[in-house]
């Protein structure tokens, strides 16, 4: 199940948070749903305002691999501990 998650999690990342004008910016990632989506609510991965008020990576740019890998890795984290 784990390995799921975490290409759910890559794409997730990826595809709606990283570019660096995501699309409905503020809106892309829904409230429920996915054990992704909630975790990046409760680690302020879900949108570029958050991650750059919280994990100081700044809006208005396409986030780097290895800072996708970071916010992959801390939500990963995030669903391991919430599953122990």
């Amino acid at each position: 199940m784990i390995p799921f998650i975490h290409s759910h999690a890559c794409d997730f990342i990826r595809d709606r948070v990283a570019p660096a004008e995501p699309i409905n910016e503020g809106k892309q990632t829904p409230m429920r749903g996915h054990p992704v989506f909630i975790t990046q609510h409760a680690i302020a991965t879900c949108y570029r305002g958050c991650i750059e008020k919280w994990h100081k990576f700044p809006k208005g740019r396409e986030l780097t691999k290895s800072e996708q890998e970071y916010l992959v890795s801390i939500i990963m984290k995030w669903i391991k501990m919430q599953n122990s």
